[in-house]
């Protein structure tokens, strides 16, 4: 708004209301105006009028309004006159407009990095009023400063594209670098490498020699011994060689090993325990063994070729039987085998299902194999199959467990197949990997094996006299974890172990201590009886579990302690055991605790690994694998070592007579009785016997 200078001191009052309608407040909006007989054309008025607004909540709003000539716009809200404070004041002496004109130019800047400088004007001299023109022309002038002697170019677009297409060359040359440094180390440090270092060669295996094959003989294999030695064991080899004639041995009537004399044939894997903790720590690093036990008591490894080898940890009854030929020939593979604590691997079980098997990893995985090598390992149920749904789980790298086989159910050709035993499992798989048999209950007359153990001090030093009943799998492993643990306590067996068949009929288990001898003893226990619930066993992480009795000796000359302690599952089966011993001298089952901690070779690599001698087993494959009019084939072995409900498998593999032989191996090391085999071989009735002989020119 705008007013003469001359005539804003005199102010009339031109009013002009606008209703606010939700706060029921009336405002009123008055200008300056000069005294009466001024000019008309002078006297304020409005250009721009306020609308009529609406206050919702007492939320502030806008009024827009413009006047001239006027100094000041006064709002009246409910009868007071408020002043606008927030408005512009354009003063004219005429009320002519006037057009704006430039000022002069500034200095010129200091010469910059472009090679340029800059000087400036503004439109102020006069600034256009009254609606009058802007000036013409531009404000900032910039000229080069070096009389062109440094000229700047800007970077177009060619430019940028030229510095992407050199950064993005440049991460392709590092990605490059970087995948190479990976595959190099893989080659080095990984576990399935095709060229073995020369430490695999000389401290995995003695040195031998391989013949090509005689032309009347395709699977004759001849190792030459190692002669710097003067022993008669040959290494790797079938028989000793003797000088002199080379008589034919008969082997259809007689024992299986009669024609081989009576040296020891070996090929021997040594390796120090250095190695056994450089292994452990090599495989540590890699992300997929990160869960694999640091220690080597429940591992076992070794080096092997395509001749095969057998892997066990001792007092587990777990084993990898690797038959000639799985592995592929110019391959040599480091292989582990390992136990698991259930507790430290997340097996997830749903409904009735339960833990059968310890959790067993063998591998690498990934690794290629031609034949199936078996996996052997304890269960704890009462195969029934009306009872019981068996599956074999298997964790994959990602940690997630499937279901790769149902038992009963295995198709021929399926990657896995297994062989079912009371007490025992045997594994035919062509995938190295993690592996455990989970059961589901069909009813409850599903029912696991528990192993019942009694611990008590060798020594007692107080008054107190504790003695511990174990619940336990009935698998070698889990008694192995119990007699270590006792032997740390040290303590001893009270009487044998016992077996309890406990039943999925959700049903404790109770455990009581009777006839205690009150002039000799008191028991300290304050309930007649301790339980344990029956998910803990069913579902439990945990392979056992322990109750604690604690007597008290009335007087430390007290050294005899005969009591009846009781174990028994709710309306289910139950033992007892009738304890009368001497806590000071009796030794009587320290005996058994010896036996089952004695240990055996974790490794065995080539022929030592199989009862069966090589050149006898091929002779064997060559001559059952045909089908034969007269049954003397493989189908027939297989009946006459029960193992006939697996003919479908057997069929469909290469070799059937090589799958009967290589689980003979896997359920017969070491204890296997070889006269039984050879009888059963005999007695198939092959026509021409000279088959299975075998000469010392031969080996």
């Amino acid at each position: 708004m705008a007013v003469r200078p001359g005539l804003w001191p005199a102010l009339l009052g031109i009013a002009l209301s606008a209703w606010f309608r939700g706060s029921g407040a009336q405002q009123s909006a008055t200008v300056a105006n000069p005294v009466p007989g001024a000019n008309p054309d002078l006297l304020p008025h409005f250009l721009v009028e306020p609308e009529d607004v609406y206050i919702i909540k007492n939320k502030p709003v806008l009024l827009v309004c413009k006047a001239m000539p006027a100094t000041q716009i006064f709002f009246k809200c409910n009868g007071e006159w408020v002043r606008q404070v927030d408005h512009v004041i354009e003063r004219s002496m005429d009320g002519s407009s006037v057009d704006g004109s430039w000022s002069p130019w500034s200095k010129w800047s200091a010469c910059g990095l472009d090679c340029t400088h800059w000087r400036s004007r503004e439109c102020s001299d006069p600034a256009p009023r009254n609606g009058g023109e802007e000036c013409q022309g531009t404000d900032l002038d910039t000229r080069n400063c070096t009389s062109d002697l440094c000229v700047h170019t800007a970077s177009g677009p060619e430019d940028v594209a030229l510095y992407v297409g050199l950064i993005a060359v440049a991460v392709c040359l590092l990605l490059l670098l970087l995948v190479l440094i990976l595959v190099y180390c893989r080659k080095k440090e990984g576990l399935d490498s095709d060229v073995a270092d020369s430490s695999i060669l000389t401290s995995g295996f003695q040195p031998v020699s391989i013949k090509p094959s005689k032309a009347d003989n395709p699977h004759l294999l001849t190792i030459q011994p190692d002669l710097s030695t003067t022993t008669t064991t040959c290494q790797g080899s079938l028989c000793p060689r003797q000088d002199g004639s080379s008589p034919k041995f008969q082997i259809a009537n007689g024992h299986l090993l009669s024609p081989l004399g009576g040296g020891r044939h070996t090929l021997h894997h040594s390796s120090p325990t250095s190695e056994a903790e450089d292994f452990v720590s090599r495989l540590s690093t890699q992300n997929y063994f990160r869960s694999l036990p640091r220690g080597t008591s429940n591992m076992a490894y070794g080096t092997f070729n395509f001749l095969g080898g057998r892997l066990m940890i001792p007092n587990t009854g777990i084993s990898l039987l690797i038959p000639p030929d799985a592995i592929p020939r110019g391959k040599i593979y480091e292989i582990y085998l390992t136990l698991h604590k259930p507790e430290d691997v997340r097996l997830p079980l749903a409904g009735c299902q339960t833990l059968l098997s310890p959790i067993v990893s063998c591998g690498p995985p990934g690794v290629l194999l031609t034949r199936p090598v078996i996996l052997t390992m304890d269960h704890c149920g009462e195969p029934n199959p009306e009872s019981w749904s068996l599956r074999l789980k298997k964790q994959s790298c990602e940690g997630s467990w499937e279901d790769v086989l149902h038992l009963g159910e295995e198709a021929p050709s399926h990657l896995y197949y297994c062989q079912l035993e009371p007490g025992a499992c045997y594994v035919f798989t062509e995938q190295l990997g993690r592996f455990a048999l989970v059961g589901e209950a069909l009813s409850v007359t599903a029912a696991k094996r528990l192993k019942l153990l009694l611990f008590a001090p060798v020594a007692c030093t107080s008054l107190e006299y504790n003695i511990r009943v174990y619940c336990l799998h009935d698998t070698h492993d889990a008694l192995k974890e119990v007699v270590q643990l006792e032997k740390q306590l040290g303590g001893q067996l009270l009487q044998e172990p016992r077996l309890l068949h406990f039943k999925d009929s959700y049903h404790n288990l109770r455990l009581s201590i009777h006839d205690v001898p009150s002039s000799l003893w008191k028991s300290k226990v304050l309930v007649s009886y301790q339980e344990i619930p029956f998910y803990h066993i069913w579902n439990g992480p945990q392979q056992y579990l322990h109750c604690t009795f604690t007597l008290e000796r009335v007087s430390p000359s007290t050294s005899d302690l005969a009591c009846k302690l009781w174990v028994w599952q709710v309306e289910g089966d139950g033992q007892s055991f009738n304890i009368n011993f001497n806590i000071t001298k009796d030794t009587r089952f320290a005996e058994n605790l010896a036996l089952e901690s004695e240990g055996g070779v974790p490794a065995l690599v080539g022929p030592s690994a199989f009862k069966i001698p090589f050149l006898i087993r091929q002779k064997i494959i060559t001559s059952l694998d045909p089908p034969c009019s007269r049954g003397a084939d493989w189908r027939t072995l297989a009946q006459k070592l029960h193992l006939d409900s697996h003919l479908s498998f057997f069929a469909s593999k290469p070799s059937p007579t090589a799958m009967i032989l290589n689980l003979w191996e896997a359920r017969h090391f070491p204890n296997g009785n070889l006269s039984q085999l050879a009888a059963a071989v005999a007695g198939l009735g092959q026509p021409n016997s000279g088959l299975f002989t075998v000469s010392e020119a031969e080996c």
